[in-house]
């Protein structure tokens, strides 16, 4: 590794440094974690010595389908290892062999990875940086447990960390707790171009939602809400977009029809990003009842498209609702509830249009350049120059 004094962030700095990413799930897994690594990798890709990214070898979706050993994405090579356990904790010993050459590990998520390489740092000696991305505390289920394995497990693990970036608030005052000097807040950057003034330019009772069709979601609580909405007025209709995880489009396409909302609500199931920004341009709303979110870049992407975020109070969507004053928070249980938040948001979309193009600017405060720019500073520090 060449080590250069100290100076102006300029892409020199990391031409002969060899950056290794490891996370669990890579493309073509589609979701939050996912798709911030790949747009990091992306932004970085041609400014290191090298870089690759180490991944599992078989999608949490797919766990039958092995995936290509080597694989090359967006022109960054991917190497893909086996595992065996569980999908929250997925033991994968091959990691080991791929960070022989690696002058800095940038570890994503806490699990496996992040506490197998931090426990044997004293063998394989490579500089480790960690990013958060929700830690493992999204539920409330186990908590006490999760708790003792902060304080423990993970508390142990990041001691091994030359700086740990968390990607909210909430994630910032977790680890805080346990590595007081190695935190930092680094916001995830977010693809704003993709589907920047996306959304309909005049008011429509049009809601859209996208994400991973998975549980945690809830998508189930937006037909009921949808189903009191459309009680009172058609007008109103969902669109659902995102991919198969453990639930299937058969499986949503039967809620659906058990609400008698075939009318209302649609599904986009993997659909390219020109598709999505022409399912945007017919809606003014972006709502989700997720039950947890590592930081919420569906949102914000919603934001960029102009639309108005209607979503639950989860932990990282009530951090993000302090930042933009546009997020409208509701709680998805309350079916009755929520429909008159969405109401409430027509009614003063309607009187003031020009709120799309608010949601637009509040936005961008999440490019890409300002993350990048932080996490070239983690860099530097975490490798002295």
């Amino acid at each position: 590794m060449n080590v250069h004094a100290k100076g102006p962030l300029v892409a020199q700095d990391f031409e002969n440094v060899s950056l290794v990413h490891v996370v669990r799930q890579y493309t073509p897994m589609v979701g939050g974690l996912e798709d911030f690594v790949r747009q990091l990798v992306s932004h970085q890709k041609g400014r290191f010595g090298s870089l690759k990214v180490v991944t599992l070898d078989r999608l949490f979706i797919q766990p039958d389908e092995t995936l290509p050993a080597k694989d090359t994405v967006d022109g960054v090579e991917v190497l893909r290892i086996p595992y065996r356990g569980s999908t929250r904790y997925p033991v994968a010993p091959g990691v080991f062999a791929k960070i022989r050459d690696a002058d800095l590990v940038h570890v994503h998520a806490i699990d496996f990875f992040f506490d197998a390489l931090a426990w044997t740092r004293p063998f394989h000696r490579r500089r480790l940086v960690a990013t958060t991305h929700g830690g493992f505390f999204h539920t409330d289920a186990f908590q006490g447990v999760k708790k003792l394995w902060l304080n423990g497990v993970t508390r142990l693990s990041a001691s091994q960390y030359r700086a740990i970036a968390c990607c909210s608030d909430n994630d910032l005052e977790m680890f805080r707790s346990i590595a007081p000097s190695r935190v930092r807040l680094i916001e995830n950057g977010v693809n704003l171009e993709k589907f920047e003034g996306a959304a309909a330019v005049e008011p429509r009772k049009r809601i859209v939602t996208i994400g991973r069709f998975s549980k945690n979601k809830r998508l189930e609580r937006l037909l009921d809400v949808l189903q009191k909405l459309r009680s009172s007025d058609a007008e109103w209709c969902l669109e659902i977009i995102g991919g198969p995880s453990d639930l299937s489009v058969e499986d949503l396409e039967g809620l659906i029809a058990a609400r008698g909302l075939q009318e209302g609500a649609t599904v986009h199931a993997r659909i390219p990003d020109e598709k999505v920004r022409d399912v945007l341009s017919t809606c003014s709303f972006f709502a989700s009842a997720s039950e947890y979110e590592g930081f919420g870049i569906a949102m914000i992407e919603g934001l960029s498209a102009g639309l108005i975020p209607v979503v639950e109070p989860n932990v990282a969507f009530q951090g993000l609702a302090r930042k933009h004053e546009l997020v409208h928070l509701t709680d998805f249980t309350d079916p009755k509830g929520a429909a008159d938040t969405l109401l409430q948001a027509w009614s003063e979309l309607e009187a003031r249009p020009a709120m799309r193009m608010d949601a637009i600017a509040s936005a961008r405060q999440h490019s890409w350049q300002t993350t990048i720019l932080q996490y070239d500073t983690l860099y530097r520090e975490a490798l002295d120059i």
